[in-house]
Formats: structure tokens, C-alpha cells, sequence
């Protein structure tokens, strides 16, 4: 059963949420940027980011029936639309980004959920799958949206990406700091430290992924695919926050 809307919006609204908010923001920030002129679609809970892609043409925040839809301030092309996360209202190929968060964990089928998503993406968009990690303690912490449902490995969302006819393209953690209170204020020094000492211990895998070269079976049905570079290079990172490139280690 997901989370309702209303306890998401709560959580978000915390002292906890608002951490997980600039640090998540950060990570999109350094794989996106910008999204000038690009429609953006948000999977699951993404209201609390979709505004920080400056420069979006338009951006849709897609709820899914079992958690409920809250109103978004609809600028411009800017909507909210409560869907079947399974049998999404728009056509093949509209978005030039799709972000899945709050979507994967509690979907009674991961792969229909992704396949769909992949569905209305561009032939040379790019996806951000953001789920909760399964050695992390923020899986662990049921006050938390992380808590509930099935978290993931990164090979685990390499494999779920693959099945779907994706290639994963970079990869990056965050939400080193456990999820009490009292160190909440200290987040940016966990994330420092953890990175580099004790990256088991993050609570968020963010994965990006691309279109394959060629045609690949879906669960709803055979789709051409096109080549597409890499949203990021193979090479170190320039910014502390940015996904990684996969031949790092794990």
C-alpha cells in the first residue's frame, strides 16, 4: 500500500524532509542542471523538486492513484495528474526527462511502472530512477517515506533497467546521515565523510539511464530504440554532488 499524499506532504514539510529536499535537489542538479526548453515529467512524489529544473518548457507532476494527487500552482504548462502508474495518459514520447521518485518502492510491478515511464520518453530523453537504498538506514526508519515498501541495490536497478530495454548511464548516492534529529543539522559533513569512507551507508541510490542502440522486448510490446551519448562521460566527477560515471567503483 503507498504512502497517501498528505503524509508525504507532511514529511516534506520537516525538519528531515527539508534535508532530504536540498540533498536530493543537489544530486538532479549536478546530472541535469537545467531543462531548458525540455517537458519534464515527475513519477511518484516529485513536487518538491520539479521546480529547481529551470528553464522546463513543461512539467508534470504524475501521482499515482494509490498515494493520491495534492495541487501544484499550475504556471504556465505546469500540471498535477493523479494516473494508473501503469497506463500513463500521454502519448509515446513526450518527455525529454523522466524522474521516477516515491514510484518503485510500493509499485506492485516495478517493471510495468518503469516500462510505462520509458514509454512516454524521448527517443534520446534521459530517466533518474531515486529510491531508497537497501543497506541504508533510511530504509529502516518507518516515520520516514523511505521506510515503506521495497528498497533497492544499484544492481538490483541496473537489472530493472535492462529488463525494460534501458542502459544504466551514471550513478550516484546521498542521505548519509541517519535519520535522527539530532544530527540532521550535521548532513553535509555525513555526506562528505560517507562518500568517501562508508558509501553502504547512504539511504538514496539515484541512477540514470538511457535508451539502448537497439530494438529490445517490452512487457507492453516491442519498441525501436536509438543511439544516445551518455548523459554523462565516463570521467571524475568536476562537482562533489554529481552521478558517477559506472566504471567507478561500487
Amino acid at each position: 500500500m503507498r504512502r497517501g499524499v498528505e503524509e508525504l506532504r507532511a514529511f516534506y514539510g520537516e525538519t528531515a524532509g527539508q534535508v532530504v529536499r536540498r540533498l536530493v535537489a543537489r544530486r538532479l542538479d549536478d546530472a541535469w542542471g537545467e531543462a531548458t526548453g525540455c517537458d519534464v515529467l515527475g513519477l511518484g512524489y516529485a513536487v518538491p523538486w520539479l521546480d529547481a529544473l529551470v528553464g522546463a518548457r513543461r512539467q508534470i507532476a504524475a501521482m499515482p492513484a494509490g498515494q493520491g494527487a495534492e495541487s501544484w500552482p499550475p504556471v504556465g504548462r505546469n500540471r498535477t495528474v493523479l494516473v494508473d502508474e501503469r497506463a500513463l495518459p500521454f502519448a509515446a514520447g513526450a518527455f525529454d526527462r523522466v524522474l521516477l521518485i516515491h514510484a518503485l518502492e510500493e509499485a506492485d510491478a516495478p517493471a510495468q511502472v518503469l516500462a510505462e515511464a520509458v514509454r512516454v520518453l524521448s527517443p534520446t530523453g534521459r530517466i533518474i530512477l531515486a529510491t531508497a537504498a537497501r543497506g541504508g538506514l533510511w530504509a529502516r526508519a518507518e516515520s520516514t517515506p523511505f521506510g515503506h515498501g521495497r528498497p533497492f541495490t544499484r544492481r538490483q536497478l541496473e537489472g530493472l533497467v535492462r529488463q525494460v530495454g534501458l542502459e544504466p548511464s551514471a550513478w550516484s548516492q546521498t542521505l548519509y546521515v541517519p535519520p535522527w534529529r539530532p544530527l540532521l543539522g550535521m548532513a553535509d559533513g555525513f555526506e562528505e565523510v560517507g562518500r568517501r569512507l562508508a558509501p553502504g551507508f547512504a539511504g538514496l541510490i539515484l541512477l540514470e539511464a538511457t535508451r539502448q542502440a537497439y530494438a529490445r522486448v517490452r512487457p507492453r510490446g516491442a519498441v525501436a530504440t536509438v543511439a544516445v551519448a551518455p548523459a554523462l562521460r565516463p570521467a571524475p566527477a568536476t562537482r562533489g554532488g554529481a552521478l558517477a560515471s559506472r566504471h567507478e567503483a561500487d
